[in-house]
């Protein structure tokens, strides 16, 4: 249920007299702009709350914007997307007004190679930047690809046109034997506003068990100012916080304690107000994703993004609600319960829909008479009410003994023109029995795929692509692909649109291979005998070295969750001067529904091809298997016939159904949009003259980029 309470903000921390000495910074992630865009309805949801996201910068009169990952959905946004998002960008953050901040890190760190304009670009005297932006990349928006400049994201093309500032980008190890001596290096963008210094790291999207890696063999070396002037240090990540695995996720005990706010992303679940970490000196703030994704009890919180005001080493954090969100509501009903108490029979279908009905219609009049209490605030505050738009409605329904149930789509098509999500408003799901067998978290249950009381929508609600390919993998014979590294190569071409990751990685494989024999004297490699029991040789000893790696991880993450249980029975919360009081908010969601496609399972790191692009260590663990060797039919091969026969049946229902209906009805007209109709026409500006650089104040040195020196911890 979406709060209609604004969060419990801390007591002001600082003074609000000195605006020249005092950053004001927006703060926000997860925009997911391009999602659903082809939706004739949700289809320009995340363009519209993105452009009330720079309207409030430019009504706060912010220094700068901060987006901690996953601006675009798609790893390769549409030319529709992109054209809206520059012309966006270039409309608010864009002009005359002055950038009242110093730069006082290297401005050509992170800039393009070969090209001679800085990597900052309120530094470059052909542009006139208001509002510069910061902003990190996700795991939607990732570099990808080995071409000539090295792996690149839609979020390298904004930074080329100069519209936001890319940072984040570093590079991992790409050899297991460099991987032993280097680590992740954050170096971070310093900035000086009067007598306050602001210092922002940023570490794009990695996968969660590197990083985990990386942090727990305290290989993330980050940057320090060494002089003795009081930094604030704030830190922007895109991980997992949620745990799904036992390295699937980044601890939040495991950052250097010099940082003073870490800015969370990719939990898309609004916890704003910063939390306290047992222990550790730094807060957490996670203002969660602008746009929902999935129907998902996180996404149905109330959503902001927040103003942070910095001076002299301390901080203030104010919510800002965003108003063109689209209302959504969502309840779930226990059936069986609800049935004894309206005394409907378990059998009387007519009777159970009519129930369901009367559910649906109560959460449309909820969502309704929330957004008008909404526009009532507003008004109030002087501000324009917004226009009413169909409610986001989800309805889970648990049928544990309940023996059939009706068509959710069909039902969804009453709610046509009353809600936005008709064909998924209403989802139907049981309660599973306890399995003896142990399972792994977050580990789809491929039994319930070939359940034939289930019916097909379900089947494949519970189960993602990642867990097909990994099943399909099992039941196949590799004699020379690790199945973890196989299954990262075809998950990257089916989400990441890579067509080169699998024939990438099978050249890299064959070339490891060549080079192990190579490396063996005296074997014939024309001899297939002689082969083989190389190749045998060769999976004997990664196979040992496998299950020496997983008991040493196994018992390292027994001592650190122990120590961590000691750390949080026996030191107490420091907040230091530097912080504001923070309100602990626990989350009852952990983004995890069904159905949300934000989410996916972790697969175990992998080795990138050379270049810019994230690498991770060489799989592990190879099968090879005789060719004689007869294969089972899979879980899979079973699941797909089971399949095929159900929607057969469906199909014929359906058709007797149709016949018996005594006229036909018209098809709804699909609502079409034009970007005319979406935003209204800007006024015309007159040419900005180009600004002055920011002046330093009054009395104070200006500091030369020499005077400041780093140093790895």
């Amino acid at each position: 249920m979406a709060s209609s309470l604004a969060p419990e903000v801390p007591a002001a921390a600082i003074p609000h007299n000195r605006p020249e000495d005092t950053f004001r910074i927006l703060l926000a992630t997860d925009n997911h702009i391009g999602y659903n865009e082809r939706d004739p309805i949700r289809g320009q949801d995340s363009i519209n709350t993105f452009k009330e996201i720079l309207q409030l910068a430019v009504k706060n009169e912010v220094d700068m914007i901060v987006l901690s990952g996953d601006l675009f959905h798609e790893n390769r946004p549409s030319r529709d997307v992109l054209y809206q998002t520059i012309a966006l960008l270039r409309e608010y953050t864009m002009g005359s007004k002055p950038v009242e901040f110093e730069l006082l890190s290297d401005p050509d760190e992170g800039k393009a190679d070969g090209y001679s304009f800085p990597g900052i670009n309120s530094e470059d005297p052909n542009l006139n930047v208001g509002i510069p932006v910061f902003s990190i990349h996700g795991n939607h928006d990732d570099p990808q690809g080995t071409g000539p400049a090295g792996a690149l994201s839609a979020m390298d093309l904004l930074s080329a046109t100069g519209l936001i500032n890319y940072i984040g980008k570093s590079d991992l190890p790409h050899a297991d034997e460099s991987a032993e001596t280097e680590g992740l290096l954050v170096k971070p963008v310093l900035l000086r506003k009067g007598s306050s210094h602001l210092a922002i790291y940023g570490i794009g999207n990695v996968k969660d068990t590197r990083m985990h890696y990386e942090l727990r063999s305290n290989r993330v070396r980050m940057y320090m100012p060494e002089d003795d002037r009081q930094w604030f240090n704030m830190l922007l990540i895109h991980q997992n916080r949620v745990k799904h695995g036992p390295q699937e996720s980044v601890p939040e005990t495991m950052f250097d304690e010099r940082v003073d706010l870490v800015v969370w992303g990719h939990e898309h679940d609004c916890r704003i107000i910063p939390e306290p970490v047992a222990g550790k000196p730094y807060l957490i703030t996670q203002p969660g994703s602008s746009v929902a994704t999935s129907l998902a009890e996180g996404e149905s919180l109330t959503k902001y993004v927040a103003l942070v005001e910095i001076l002299d080493g301390k901080f203030e954090l104010t919510p800002l609600e965003l108003r063109t969100v689209r209302p959504f509501v969502m309840e779930t009903v226990a059936l069986l319960d609800d049935l004894k108490e309206q005394g409907i029979e378990v059998d009387d279908q007519a009777g159970i829909n009519k129930f369901l009905k009367k559910r649906a219609v109560a959460l449309i009049t909820r969502a309704n008479r929330e957004r008008e209490e909404k526009n009532r605030r507003a008004v109030e505050r002087g501000e324009q009410p917004l226009e009413a738009m169909l409610p986001l409605v989800r309805l889970r329904v648990d049928t544990t003994g309940v023996p059939g149930m009706s068509n959710p789509i069909r039902f969804g098509q009453e709610f046509t023109g009353k809600v936005a999500n008709p064909k998924d408003m209403l989802v139907f799901n049981r309660q599973k029995q306890a399995a003896a067998k142990k399972t792994v978290a977050e580990a789809p249950d491929l039994d319930d795929l070939i359940d034939p009381d289930l019916p097909n929508a379900e089947k494949f609600s519970r189960i993602r692509v990642s867990a097909l390919v990994n099943e399909y993998l099992k039941a196949q014979s590799l004699e020379l692909l690790a199945e973890n590294g196989m299954s990262n190569a075809v998950m990257n071409y089916v989400d990441k649109d890579d067509t080169h990751s699998i024939s990438e990685f099978v050249q890299k494989t064959l070339k490891k291979m060549h080079n192990e024999i190579a490396k063996s004297k005296g074997v014939n490699v024309d001899n297939e005998t002689i082969l083989q029991e190389q190749f045998e040789r060769m999976k004997d000893l990664e196979e040992k070295r496998f299950d020496k790696e997983r008991a040493e991880e196994e018992e390292e993450d027994e001592e650190e969750e122990e120590e961590v249980r000691k750390i949080a029975t026996t030191k107490p919360i420091r907040n230091g001067n530097a912080k504001s009081k923070a309100v602990v908010e626990e989350s009852d969601d952990s983004m995890n529904g069904a159905g949300d496609d934000d989410f996916e399972d972790d697969e175990p790191p992998r080795t990138a091809a050379k270049g810019k692009g994230r690498a991770t260590p060489a799989s592990t663990g190879k099968k090879i298997a005789s060719a004689g060797k007869s294969k089972a039919k899979s879980k899979i091969e079973k699941l797909f016939e089971d399949s095929d026969e159900d929607m057969e049946q469906e199909f014929v229902q359906e058709s007797e159904l149709e016949e018996e209906e005594e006229a036909p009805k018209a098809k709804p007209k699909k609502a079409t949009t034009s970007r005319a109709s979406i935003w209204d026409a800007p006024a015309k500006k007159t040419p900005a003259a180009k600004k002055a650089p920011a002046q330093a104040k009054k009395g104070a040195k200006p500091v030369a980029q020499s005077q400041l020196s780093f140093a790895p911890t």
